[in-house]
């Protein structure tokens, strides 16, 4: 059993395993329960992950990836042809 210290507010920090093990993130919700001499702790929800800040990159194309000089023009010049 791994121990915690209660801070002057009354707060704990919950050891990363059992947050882990738990699901406990950021703006998960808890409950707290006195059962005799014992307090159960209950995770009510469990946070969304937070939204990736930027996705860029992050999937890859099957396709060629277009020259850096590729003139879109051209393209339209020859069709029109």
């Amino acid at each position: 059993m791994q121990g915690t210290t209660v801070t002057s507010k009354g707060q704990v920090t919950i050891p990363k395993a059992v947050r882990q093990r738990l699901g406990i993130r950021q703006g998960s919700k808890v409950a707290f329960e006195v059962k005799g001499e014992r307090v159960e702790l209950r995770v009510l929800t469990s946070a969304l992950r937070a939204p990736a800040k930027g996705a860029y990159g992050l999937l890859r194309s099957r396709r060629k990836a277009v020259p850096a000089d590729f003139d879109p023009a051209s393209v339209l010049r020859r069709v029109g042809k």
